[in-house]
């Protein structure tokens, strides 16, 4: 089977005929040029070294290099092969807030940094961390929906990061111990596995008890821990389109503080570790968290693994770039006594 990394790039190939037409015009107003200075059959005879064919030669060789540099760039594979793999690790479960709060700066001294943006920044690099374990993900605002379910392959959650908004849940608020309760419900059934969920969220708490919720999850073996994201200040939170949203009780700018205490509550309660996401070790404070927990088998997983066929292509366009540098559009000395494409005239 043969397949690219990065097909878009194919698209490149479309300059082919692009260079060819522009390498077909610059020859045609060479030829007018030389037709200025008289017949070309006789002008010709005053260039015996010039090439009518080696021009072509060279531009076939070029437009070779051209498609063969394309073609590393969209980075060709082929010899897939299936490898068997016994997977050892635990099971994660992260819980992403996606409120309007979220929408607020992540910090006094990032206020252009929201908090939902520096949300997925922690996620990014805990997803790194965390490869080799099953890992799901879902969002929350007033219920909590799931966003992907537990799987082997964790790098795939970073697909998801993408396409995550506040505008992503009908009902607004912040429901996190429907969260949590969803969370547990995702687990396999599986006793020897160890679990834990995640949550990422600005401690903002105003539809549920997560405490109890998390308390709950404890007594079923699962772990909470919580990453706290937000200014303990405050911040004005903004609507969808940029404007900040008015308190109708004050009349002021509705402001949007980190619930370090409700948080670490909820993470307590879970026999977790509260983490807050603007220090610059969270995601090593959490990885550490996730490294107390002891590993299990999580089952056979069957993966193709694909050889990478750019060094092939890149020797090719090694070994045609040299020989473009050879081909000059001088006749070759050695092959002017032959005439292959005219035939000499017989003497009477």
């Amino acid at each position: 089977m043969f397949s690219f990394a990065n097909p878009e790039y194919l698209y490149l190939l479309l300059l082919l005929p692009v260079v060819a037409g522009l390498f077909w015009l610059s020859q045609r107003a060479k030829a007018k040029k030389i037709a200025k200075f008289g017949r070309p059959e006789v002008v010709k005879e005053l260039m015996p070294e010039q090439s009518p064919y080696k021009p072509w030669i060279r531009l076939a060789v070029e437009l070779l290099l051209l498609a063969t540099i394309v073609v590393i760039l969209a980075r060709p594979r082929g010899g897939a092969q299936e490898t068997n793999t016994t997977m050892k690790g635990i099971e994660v479960m992260i819980c992403l807030d996606v409120s309007n709060s979220m929408n607020a700066a992540s910090a006094d001294d990032a206020p252009e940094v929201s908090r939902l943006q520096r949300s997925k920044q922690v996620l990014e690099k805990l997803i790194d961390r965390v490869t080799g374990n099953k890992v799901g993900l879902i969002v929350f605002a007033g219920n909590a929906y799931m966003q992907m379910p537990i799987t082997g392959d964790a790098q795939s959650a970073k697909m998801y990061l993408n396409n995550i908004s506040t505008d992503m849940v009908p009902t607004q608020g912040t429901a996190i111990g429907a969260a949590i309760n969803m969370a547990c419900q995702c687990f396999s059934r599986n006793p020897r596995t160890q679990k834990t969920i995640i949550v990422i969220t600005d401690g903002e708490n105003f539809e549920d008890d997560a405490v109890s919720n998390a308390e709950e999850a404890k007594k079923n073996g699962i772990s909470v821990n919580v990453v706290g994201i937000g200014s303990v200040n405050g911040a004005p939170v903004p609507s969808a389109d940029g404007e900040v949203l008015i308190d109708d009780n004050t009349g002021k700018p509705a402001l949007s503080k980190l619930n370090e205490k409700a948080a670490m509550e909820i993470a307590k309660a879970g026999k977790g570790t509260y983490v807050n996401g603007a220090a610059s070790d969270a995601v090593d404070e959490l990885h550490e968290q996730l490294q107390k927990l002891s590993k299990s088998d999580l089952g056979n997983y069957t993966y193709s693994l694909e050889n990478e066929l750019f060094p092939v292509f890149a020797w090719i366009a090694l070994i045609l770039l040299i020989a473009e540098l050879f081909i000059l559009e001088r006749k070759n000395p050695l092959l002017n006594r032959f005439n292959f494409f005219t035939k000499k005239e017989q003497k009477k």
